[in-house]
């Protein structure tokens, strides 16, 4: 039999969470940083701005990784646990994530459809606002960060709105990642097992 704490993705969900949260607040220093060198350049701000920005980019990319793979993984239980549902092939569920345009749309539907493939207790009103909310406020990062460039840079009010929605996308992935993960752990662990056929 296979063990339902192994297929539940606890360790992946707990790992992302907690990249995502390192990555929200590298991005706050990192943001500084080249506010402050944009604003005061200085022999020493190039190197502190070089240094943040580097540590945002590991942790952001390691964010990324564990997220995507965290999805996969819920992606297939999703389908285990509902087979007649319609939800993404695996290569789409990672690839929609990296086409332009598209990125700003399919993965929202992505994880709607994957959470609510995983249980009968998803919640379609209270569950589906707080992907929507995550979602809103990751594209209402990504559109602040591009009109800062064009219009402001180093405008500290553009700095703060886009940390602030920065922060608040974080907050409300993890708690997605939570919410499908407990939804799968619970319909995982409800599962009975088939008993085998007694023998003539």
């Amino acid at each position: 039999m296979t063990s339902t704490a192994r297929r539940t993705p606890w360790l992946l969900a707990r790992s992302a969470q907690a990249a995502i949260a390192a990555a929200a607040v590298a991005d706050a220093f990192r943001a500084v940083a080249v506010r402050d060198q944009y604003l005061h350049n200085s022999d020493a701000s190039p190197h502190r701005s070089g240094f943040n920005s580097m540590i945002f980019v590991y942790l952001m990319t390691l964010a990324i990784v564990l997220f995507l793979v965290w999805l996969a993984r819920a992606r297939r239980n999703a389908q285990e646990l509902s087979p007649q549902a319609s939800i993404p092939s695996r290569g789409w569920t990672i690839g929609a994530w990296f086409i332009p345009v598209v990125n700003f749309f399919v993965p929202r539907q992505i994880v709607l459809d994957i959470g609510r493939a995983s249980s009968a207790s998803w919640e379609q009103k209270r569950d589906t606002t707080l992907v929507n909310l995550w979602w809103g406020a990751w594209v209402a990062h990504s559109l602040v960060l591009l009109v800062a460039g064009l219009v402001a840079p180093g405008s500290m009010a553009f700095l703060v709105v886009a940390e602030v929605l920065m922060v608040a996308a974080a907050v409300l992935l993890g708690l997605v990642i939570e919410r499908v993960t407990a939804l799968q752990n619970a319909a995982l662990g409800a599962t009975v097992p088939v008993a085998p056929l007694a023998q003539a």
